[in-house]
């Protein structure tokens, strides 16, 4: 089990249930502690920006025990300006890598002005937006790790109508720290992790304490829904 293993990459899919588990026949799957059904809880109740539409998804199986996945879309009318993943995974008895019994684990896309693409120094910006995103509302964790791609896409032949199109992609997790009963701030880190993702999709600040945080601009002709 690989602590930052990509969870999409997971071939096998996954199950919305707090009890994940292997459900081949082979073993017996066990209930879901204590911990883990709380921070699910607190994932499911934590109240977001109404441009972020947040649904649970599939987890992968075999990252850890237990997991517990969310998907969100940023919307802007009727089109996508960027998505993203966000898996909880638990390990009761504990992860040497992960140094805790959680791990968060996160895929997010959005789209770029051809422009912005190349600026060099944003790999470290976007990073910086993740870390800052956390500080922001107050959050400890450990044990950060990730990357930042980006990539561009050129059209030709039967395709060539189309104009040239960027992506960022941040690929991290973390180990939130564990509170009473050994229950992370899940609700916290999801309302961190939106506000990562509303910054990426170049959104405005949420309000007038996020005045001084710098967005990505709009790119040009977001998907339609």
């Amino acid at each position: 089990m690989a602590a930052d293993r990509d969870p999409l990459s997971d071939g096998a899919g996954g199950r919305d249930d707090v009890n994940e588990g292997d459900r081949d026949g082979t073993r017996t799957t066990p209930p879901a502690p204590p911990p883990f059904r709380a921070a699910v809880d607190a994932l499911r109740s934590a109240r977001l920006r109404p441009q972020i539409e947040v649904e649970p998804t599939p987890a992968p199986k075999r990252l850890a025990p237990f997991a517990y996945a969310l998907e969100a879309t940023v919307v802007d009318g009727e089109q996508e300006l960027a998505d993203g993943r966000l898996v909880l995974l638990h390990d009761p008895a504990g992860h040497e890598a992960w140094r805790g019994t959680f791990r968060l684990v996160t895929l997010i896309r959005a789209e770029l002005e051809p422009e912005m693409a190349v600026d060099p120094l944003l790999p470290d910006v976007c990073w910086s937006w993740l870390t800052g995103a956390l500080q922001a509302r107050g959050l400890t964790y450990g044990e950060p790790s990730g990357t930042v791609t980006r990539a561009s896409s050129h059209y030709f032949g039967g395709l060539s109508a189309r104009p040239a199109a960027s992506q960022i992609e941040i690929r991290a997790s973390w180990t939130p720290r564990e509170g009473l009963g050994g229950v992370p701030d899940t609700g916290s880190h999801l309302a961190a992790w939106c506000d990562l993702l509303a910054q990426v999709a170049g959104l405005p600040p949420a309000g007038p304490g996020d005045a001084s945080v710098v967005t990505l601009p709009q790119r040009r002709g977001p998907q339609s829904r």
